[in-house]
Parts: C-alpha cells; sequence; structure tokens
C-alpha cells in the first residue's frame, strides 16, 4: 500500500503580523457578539421592568441613569457605530475595492477613530 504525501498545515497565527486589518476584522466579530449579547439582556430587562410595573420600571431607569448604566449605554453605542463601519468597510472590500494594503490599512486605522468621534457625537446630542 502506498503512503499518501502529508496534507498541508493551515499556517498558524504566529506567522502572521498583526496589523490595522487583522485588529478591525477581529474587533467587528467582538462588537457584534457584545451587541448581541448585551443589547439582548438590556432590551429583555427593559422589557420586563415595563411590564412588572412603575416601581420595576424604577429601578431599571435608576440603573441606567447611574454612572454605570451610563457607561454601559456608551459602550453599546460604541459598539454599534465600530461594527457599523466595520461592516462597511467588508461591504466595499466584497465589491472588490480598497483591498490595495496601504489603502486597507489607513481605513482599517481610521475607523475605530471615526467609531469614538461619531460615539461622542451622538452621546453630546442626548446630552445636551
Amino acid at each position: 500500500m502506498t503512503q499518501k504525501a502529508p496534507r498541508p498545515l493551515s499556517p498558524h497565527l504566529s506567522i502572521w503580523k498583526w496589523g490595522p486589518a487583522m485588529a478591525v476584522s477581529i474587533l467587528h466579530r467582538i462588537t457584534g457578539d457584545g451587541m448581541a449579547i448585551v443589547g439582548g439582556v438590556l432590551f429583555s430587562w427593559w422589557l420586563f421592568a415595563a411590564a412588572s410595573g412603575p416601581e420595576y420600571y424604577a429601578v431599571f431607569q435608576t440603573v441606567m441613569g447611574s454612572w454605570f448604566g451610563y457607561v454601559v449605554l456608551i459602550g453599546l453605542s460604541w459598539a454599534f457605530f465600530q461594527h457599523l463601519l466595520s461592516g462597511l468597510r467588508h461591504f466595499v472590500l466584497d465589491i472588490g475595492a480598497g483591498y490595495e494594503v496601504d489603502s486597507n490599512n489607513m481605513w482599517s486605522s481610521v475607523i475605530p477613530l471615526l467609531a469614538l468621534v461619531l460615539t461622542a457625537g451622538f452621546w453630546a446630542l442626548i446630552l445636551l
């Protein structure tokens, strides 16, 4: 019986050089999961509090109006803008544009900064 040649192995992460595109792609997955989990829990809590009466809803409002609630809500809005902009970047890549290394790295570096600016603007509109 003849022996087959060993199948090639997939390259391990240690041989890849980390760059902005890889970081933004991983961050896209993390923000999507975070929005689904945290947003789902908050939405469920809000529905339960609204259906349970004014005293339970007051607890929800108190927690969400505290510093901890603001941190969670600001984090969710940042995750939304990060995921949105990263999704738009992936859409542009899907149509075949933006694969040049310099262009890809530039947009991958700009997206997190733009997400922070949009989050700050969004909360400035809410709070002011």
